[in-house]
């Protein structure tokens, strides 16, 4: 019995010690990309994540910023390293002292992480944390069209609802349209979600014909059927370019500069909301309303923040904006100058 209990016990400590946040092991794994070694670090590995930032110079501040970055990236690198289907790698290049490599790359906007791949360059608008790096980086990785096959699956295609998707019913994989579909989802990966199914009966429940595409607002329960089936890829992509800009977009740490600079004439309206919250949960209902009530307005865009995304950022956006985050607050924001609101109101 005192075997057993010992056992448990140790059972238990090792359990607890598989929930401890990975910290930074002191490993070097991040390289520093210049004329000389690029061609050769980048051949290593299957997948190259790459920061381009601004030369720090020899203000403090700015040296111990990019220290930060480094540290954030390492972390990162550690534990994609351990991720077993590719050979991840992670590197830096200084906008001023390799200016040379950023051009050959192709990279034009500096502080930006970019992802390489067999036959594509990803550009990542999310904030510099590692825990959202190495999941946007699984994103990249997984395939661009998720499949629906059962209720089980269809279930969880119908919980999302903070992103755009895109369902397709088709007769199996070697259609041609469904191929023109995955061709279309490529595109897009991962930023917009690709789902298709080959089953009657889940085609049925999603009221869908065959080779009918339907695309599907944020927040907005019913779907806009693509017009002009069956589509070749530019059909598809046309139409997804045409309309990808939500009546309400959510900002997350994965997208919060892609969103924050997709403004409406310099402007947005912010709505912040607590959704763990009830007045907070009611506000946002609110908000669908609003979003599904005026979804063919393209001068309207609504981004809900949820205070609880962003704990670090809450004080700076109650002292910079002048409001209380306790309460939902919904106002109007110039982007290029954060500190001008022009309307607010609770």
């Amino acid at each position: 019995i005192l075997a057993l209990l010992l056992l448990s016990f140790g059972g238990l400590s090792r359990c607890k010690e598989s929930l401890d946040f990975p910290e930074y092991d002191g490993k070097d794994r991040v390289h520093d990309l210049n004329a000389k070694n690029y061609k050769s670090v980048m051949k290593k590995y299957d997948v190259m994540v790459v920061y381009y930032h601004d030369h720090p110079g020899s203000s403090r501040v700015a040296q111990r910023q990019f220290e930060i970055e480094e540290l954030t990236l390492e972390l990162a690198a550690q534990v994609l390293d351990e991720f077993d289907d590719e050979d991840i790698g992670v590197g830096v290049i200084d906008a001023k002292l390799d200016k040379v490599v950023a051009k050959k790359l192709g990279l034009e906007e500096s502080d930006s992480i970019f992802i390489f791949t067999d036959d594509e360059v990803i550009e990542y608008d999310g904030e510099l944390a590692a825990d959202t790096i190495v999941e946007f980086i699984y994103d990249v990785l997984d395939d661009p069209v998720e499949f629906i096959d059962n209720s089980r699956e269809l279930k969880g295609f119908e919980n999302i609802e903070e992103d755009i998707k895109l369902v397709g019913y088709f007769k199996s994989h070697k259609s041609e349209h469904f191929e023109a579909f995955a061709d279309a989802a490529e595109e897009f990966h991962p930023h917009i979600k690709f789902f298709a199914t080959f089953s009657p009966k889940v085609a049925k429940a999603l009221e869908m014909k065959l080779n009918e595409v339907d695309f599907y607002e944020p927040f907005i329960d019913d779907p806009v059927v693509i017009p002009g089936k069956p589509y070749s890829e530019d059909e598809l992509v046309k139409f997804i370019e045409d309309n990808d800009r939500p009546t309400l977009r959510k900002l997350q740490p994965h997208n919060m500069y892609e969103i924050w600079d997709d403004d409406s004439e310099g402007e947005h309206i912010i709505a912040f909301a607590e959704e763990s919250d009830p007045d907070g949960f009611e506000f946002l209902e609110i908000l669908k309303e609003v979003a599904e009530d005026n979804t063919d307005n393209p001068d309207l865009s609504i981004v809900w923040i949820d205070p609880d995304d962003f704990p670090l950022l809450l004080p700076h956006w109650e002292k910079i904006f002048g409001i209380d985050l306790s309460f939902p607050q919904i106002g109007v924001v110039d982007t290029g100058d954060v500190r001008h609101i022009l309307v607010l109101f609770i």
